[in-house]
């Protein structure tokens, strides 16, 4: 705990400062307009602070800080930490589901339409989020329908580009042909204008343009043409009359509605595009501060517009004022790059979606407590008959699980997959290269589990780990480790406990598969636990899931080395043409699937080395083929 802040060195200036336990963890990172004023409220009894503050101030061991130039500057920067370290005393958002995107290319010379769950690319155009991931792809279907804009695959674009040939949705109508020039760059983008548009409410100017085109192509009796603009036009109607209408045409808003108690929080936003409802989510916080709802509403702004994929609105409708709101209005607009407007809606219709979007928000509150009641219930169920069973110290909190995966001593690799509060913890899992040059699974064991344990006394280090992640995260100790295998994996694993001089300190047992039995440290008969007991369960869970992660590493880097292995047997298929040969095709598998005409008629591959590749990957049967280097087929 503090014991006190020198409240003399504190500058009387804007910035964050960073609460860090024992360990150098951050644990609570916060903002103020003056550092000084904000410390010196920590420097109170514990019995004058909030609980949750208490217990804040009881874990921290030091504090930190960075002045700023602004309030505008102290929130960009509270922000970019708490999203880099996460502090545990922070308001932390959760997705209950991740929503799917439409996301427009806009960068790429033909952009493309396609339905994204990902959306961390800043110079493509997203909208959305939606509800069901069938209903927007139904829209985009009708979308193309009307604005034929291209849904392939860059791959599968620069293929039938290389052919001189389009694909099926060019002969059907769902594509305008850009691979093969049936369509100039002004046209296309005209289309790719439109099909945003439409996603932005914006769709009566087209669906009049339409109507035009239509009628003058019936003038004219050109009534194919005529009958191809009614069915652009019917599929544009349908995609329109799937958006509710809320507002005035042109009225582009966000709507947050917020239900919450003591322990979480629930937020319902609402998008409205064009007068029209575009997009909707649900999102859940954990309360892990003492906020009031002036700062509760401020994180959770923070929280939804600090990386959203989609453009800000100007008018974002609230339902209570946000404390800082100037400050966080500023850092809104740089965002956004223009104008915006926060506000409490007191009558007409921006105060019916305020409380439609309070009543979802309440609703979906209501769903997410009984769903959470009862995961919540089975895992503490678990954690604490796992807890019995095995004579814990401490509750298992943090669980760590590691297993080895090789072919032939081949290829070996470790996986560890974390287990918090019964719920894996994906971000914390990791990956290890093993250098053990024979089959030897206790070898292996004692090598990952010794360069897992060294990293809890060396957290300040700054050289990353095998997949590029932060040491400070891969340091944090577990409560209990489990290693899949029996008793001789788990005399490996804890010779490596003795060495870190941890023994003692972290409970260590072992799962055998064959008859689910459990080992632990000093005890030569297994642990029987019963078949239907849920700590069994979360044991074979989180061991199954350690397998899954490490078969998946092995298999990718078995892969690879099987696609540099064929493709080295090719005379003139030298590494630059090897690496030029993947991206095209985009794997080994894509390549092989290629006919021999699409191999030869790539403009920067000789014919000779093209033919050549075709029979190495196509060998006639009799003849002798190409055999991989040793280990790495099955």
């Amino acid at each position: 705990m503090i014991s006190r802040i020198e409240l003399g060195k504190v500058p009387d200036l804007p910035g964050s400062y960073q609460f860090k336990d024992a360990d150098g963890r951050i644990i609570y990172v916060g903002k103020a307009k003056s550092l000084r004023q904000r410390l010196s409220s920590y420097m109170q009894s514990p019995s004058q602070l909030a609980p949750k503050v208490a217990s804040m101030v009881q874990a921290a061991e030091s504090v930190e800080w960075i002045t700023v130039e602004n309030d505008v500057e102290a929130i960009m920067l509270e922000y970019a930490l708490i999203k880099r370290y996460r502090p545990r005393f922070n308001v932390r958002l959760r997705d209950d589901k991740s929503y799917p995107y439409v996301v427009v290319t806009a960068d790429q010379s033909w952009p493309r339409a396609a339905v994204t769950r990902q959306s961390h690319r800043r110079s493509w155009h997203y909208f959305g989020p939606y509800a069901e991931a069938s209903a927007i792809r139904e829209t985009l279907d009708l979308l193309i329908r009307t604005f034929r804009v291209r849904t392939c695959s860059d791959a599968k674009f620069s293929r039938q580009a290389k052919l001189g040939r389009p694909c099926l949705l060019y002969h059907i109508e769902r594509c305008s042909g850009p691979c093969i020039g049936a369509v100039d760059a002004e046209a296309y983008r005209q289309d790719v204008a439109g099909f945003e548009a439409v996603l932005r409410g914006r769709s009566k100017g087209i669906e009049d343009a339409l109507r035009q085109e239509m009628a003058k192509a019936a003038s004219e009796m050109e009534f194919e043409a005529a009958a191809r603009f009614r069915d652009r036009l019917t599929a544009l109607t349908r995609v329109v009359e799937r958006q509710e209408m809320v507002g005035s045409p042109g009225e582009d808003l966000d709507v947050i509605g917020v239900h919450a108690d003591e322990l979480e929080c629930l937020v319902e936003v609402l998008n409205v595009r064009g007068g029209r409802v575009s997009g909707r989510r649900s999102l859940v916080l954990d309360r892990v501060e003492e906020l009031a709802e002036p700062e509760l509403l401020e994180r959770v702004v923070e929280e939804l517009y600090g990386d959203s994929p989609t453009a800000l609105p100007p008018e974002i409708l609230v339902p209570w004022t946000p404390a800082n709101l100037e400050p966080l209005v500023a850092w809104l607009e740089e965002r956004r790059g223009g104008r915006v407007r926060v506000r409490v809606p007191q009558r007409g219709h921006g105060r019916a979606l305020a409380d439609r979007a309070r009543g979802n928000a309440e609703e979906s509150f209501k769903r997410h407590r009984l769903r959470r009641a009862s995961d919540h219930s089975a895992r503490a169920r678990a954690l604490t008959a796992l807890a019995d069973e095995l004579e814990l110290p401490l509750f298992p909190l943090r669980i760590e699980c590691y297993d080895m995966s090789h072919l032939g001593g081949t290829n070996y690799v470790g996986s560890m997959v974390v287990m918090e509060d019964g719920i894996p913890k994906k971000a914390d899992y990791r990956r290890f290269k093993v250098n053990v040059g024979q089959n030897d699974d206790f070898a292996a064991m004692y090598e990952v589990l010794s360069r897992r344990l060294a990293r809890l006394n060396h957290e300040d280090e700054e050289e990353p780990e095998e997949d590029g992640r932060r040491l400070a995260r891969f340091s944090y100790p577990p409560s209990l480790i489990v290693i899949d295998g029996g008793k001789g994996q788990l005399s490996s694993a804890h010779r490596a406990l003795v060495e870190a001089g941890l023994d003692g300190e972290i409970p260590m047992i072992s799962l055998a598969k064959k008859f689910e039995e459990v080992y632990l440290v000093g005890r030569s008969e297994p642990v029987r636990i019963p078949r239907t007991s849920e700590a069994l369960f979360l044991l074979q869970q989180i061991r199954d899931e350690a397998h899954r992660f490490a078969i998946t590493y092995h298999r990718s880097l078995r892969d690879k080395a099987m696609t540099r292995s064929i493709l080295e047997e090719v005379p003139g298929l030298g590494p630059v043409r090897r690496k030029k040969l993947l991206t095209h095709f985009g794997s080994l598998k894509r390549i092989r699937a290629a006919s021999e005409e699409e191999i030869t008629s790539l403009g920067w591959l000789p014919e000779e080395v093209g033919h050549s590749l075709y029979s190495v990957l196509h060998p006639v049967p009799g003849e002798a083929a190409v055999q991989p280097h040793a280990g790495t087929g099955e």
